[in-house]
């Protein structure tokens, strides 16, 4: 069977190059609004997360109608840390809009997610996004694309790919760089004509893929899948177990079947080979399994996720000020909700240490668990967490690291500082070439020289500099890289930070605190030009006497504080140091909170 009326479409691309956006005008040229219905910016977005970062962190599915056609689209995150969500969900299509940025080209993430497009055999439409940008340079973009494909062995249909130039902010598209066009027609058109529509044998009994997985408080968790035979039926009998497991697969029924029309999910009582459906009713459901109408299993193979590359420790807050903002504090609460993250998040690990209070959580990068972080934060968890560490593998009795592909993108003026900083973090250049009054770099560096760079790198470029990386591989260990070159300033007693105290402490380097603020001995309340650490006592007041002095008792002017964000954070934390995090603050101390104590074990080393 050909469902000619169906297509089951992703769209891939590097972070901000505009699928989102794309997705919006596809909904509104499609009839998915009312003429005077006010719709938000990126509406695909719906995470509070999402919005404020302006990137998406989830793959989201909608769906259109064209021709009397529907078009199934999944959107997918940009960003490398969430490449497992673009890999799962590529299971359920059969075709992607690969997006370029008219200016930027191909980057990091665009060969990471069409590399596994092209592994799954997807059919490729290119669209060169942002051609109305001042700086877009329609006339390489598609040699360069075309330099990708042939990079990662694609085949000769694949090199045929139809390239398409839009305006995704405008909502034009266009088959020819000459013209601008003024709707998304040909873009509608070559996901009729080249996509080609699902198949299966629908006589055959049910046969369906979990690639995603959702949660209700009602119902419990909703898989997410698209059905490769048979035909889905509410209260049908199923089996459901997974093919890399030796576990005999268990009975269930389908409770409800939903399908998505334009944004929202609608109930059905039967849905088709190439339908992407949500089936609730059926405990312990998990991504990778697959549901077969009973009596007749046959699990499907599941692709196999990329392996995290970064772990961080994940503990319960013991900190002086712990237990005041939390609703959840107990070791037991952090690690339900740890767990219950893996039932939605394939490229996450989560595992036990000897100690009851700690976990281990592991994931591809440092934004990838930042989220999650901040995530629990907002839901009211209170925690401490370590520097970030890269996992690193034994092959063939050598100890290897992962290494990241890093494009960096900085004004002519600032290639010197940014070769001398990543020189010193083992970064090997691989190509250069100008693009205006630009320099484009590619690196291969170590996953760990990465770590704490991203601020030194706005500050060698002015805020100028665009940079972005992807894992690439395992190589031999590069040598030790310096972690920071800065120490901390160190909180001398508990009590509450004063303006006399600050006022003297910010004579040795950068403040993080306000007046006010409540302090503890160990705790960081600012950042020292010197690479060792400097205890202060900020909570100093000055003696007052009766003899006033002219000009000493002026008020005192400090300097504004650094305010630093989650991610600012984990880059500064050192590798002896911890953040606790609350729902109101973020705090960075060390994890021995004793001066005393902390100078006995310095020596004793």
């Amino acid at each position: 069977m050909v469902r000619e009326n169906l297509r089951n479409i992703a769209i891939i691309a590097h972070v901000d190059h505009g699928k989102t956006t794309l997705v919006d005008e596809m909904l509104k040229q499609s009839g998915a609004f009312r003429e005077n219905q006010s719709v938000a910016e990126r509406v695909m977005d719906s995470n509070d997360l999402e919005r404020e970062r302006g990137i998406t962190i989830l793959a989201k599915n909608t769906s259109i109608m064209y021709n009397g056609t529907k078009i199934n689209i999944i959107d997918t995150p940009g960003h490398a840390d969430f490449g497992g969500e673009v890999e799962r969900v590529l299971n359920m299509v059969d075709g992607v809009l690969l997006l370029v940025d008219a200016a930027e080209g191909p980057m990091p993430q665009t060969r990471f997610v069409l590399s596994k497009a092209l592994e799954m055999n997807q059919k490729i439409i290119v669209v060169v996004n942002k051609i109305d940008r001042p700086d877009a340079r329609l006339d390489q973009i598609g040699d360069e694309v075309l330099e990708l494909l042939l990079d990662l062995d694609a085949n000769d249909e694949q090199l045929e790919s139809p390239l398409l130039f839009c305006s995704g902010r405008a909502g034009t598209a266009s088959l020819s760089q000459y013209e601008t066009g003024t709707d998304l027609i040909p873009l509608f058109d070559t996901i009729i004509n080249y996509i080609e529509p699902p198949k299966g044998d629908e006589t055959q009994p049910l046969q369906m893929l979990i690639s995603s997985i959702d949660y209700n408080e009602y119902v419990g968790r909703i898989g997410i899948g698209r059905i490769v035979r048979g035909r889905a039926k509410v209260g049908m009998q199923v089996q459901v177990g997974n093919y890399h497991s030796e576990e005999k697969p268990v009975n269930a029924k389908l409770v409800t079947l939903l399908q998505i029309e334009q944004l929202k999910r609608v109930p059905t009582q039967e849905a088709e080979v190439g339908d992407i459906v949500w089936v609730s009713g059926i405990d312990g459901i998990n991504i990778g399994d697959t549901i077969c109408e009973a009596g007749s299993f046959e699990p499907l193979h599941f692709t196999k996720i990329s392996e995290p590359t970064v772990e961080m420790t994940f503990s319960v807050n013991d900190s002086p000020l712990a237990g005041q903002e939390g609703k959840f504090v107990t070791s037991r609460q952090l690690r339900d909700r740890l767990f219950h993250e893996l039932l939605r998040d394939v490229s996450l690990r989560v595992s036990e240490t000897d100690s009851t209070d700690s976990f281990l959580v592991a994931g591809r990068g440092e934004m990838h668990l930042s989220v999650l972080i901040e995530t629990m934060r907002r839901e009211g968890y209170e925690l401490a967490v370590s520097p970030p560490r890269v996992l690193y593998r034994d092959i063939n009795g050598k100890r290897h690291e992962p290494i990241e592909r890093l494009v960096i993108d900085v004004p002519e003026g600032c290639v010197g500082a940014v070769m001398e900083k990543l020189g010193g973090r083992k970064a090997e250049l691989q190509q250069m070439h100008p693009q205006g009054s630009r320099m484009r770099m590619e690196f291969l560096v170590p996953s760990r020289g990465l770590f704490g760079y991203k601020s030194e790198f706005l500050t060698d470029t002015k805020g100028e500099g665009i940079m972005s990386s992807v894992f690439e591989c395992y190589a031999p260990f590069k040598g030790e890289i310096p972690r920071r070159a800065v120490g901390s300033l160190i909180s001398y007693e508990t009590g509450e930070a004063v303006t006399y105290g600050l006022f003297n402490a910010q004579e040795r380097g950068a403040l993080f605190i306000t007046p006010g603020t409540a302090v503890y001995e160990g705790m960081v309340i600012g950042s020292s030009p010197k690479p060792e650490d400097i205890v202060v006592n900020v909570c100093k007041k000055k003696h007052l006497t009766n003899t006033r002095a002219s000009g000493s008792d002026d008020a005192l002017r400090l300097i504004p504080p650094r305010v630093l964000s989650l991610e600012d954070c984990l880059e500064f934390l050192g590798d002896d140091e911890l953040l606790e995090v609350t729902p109101e603050h973020l705090r960075i101390r060390k994890q021995i909170l004793d001066n005393s104590q902390r100078m006995k074990m310095r020596f004793k080393k």
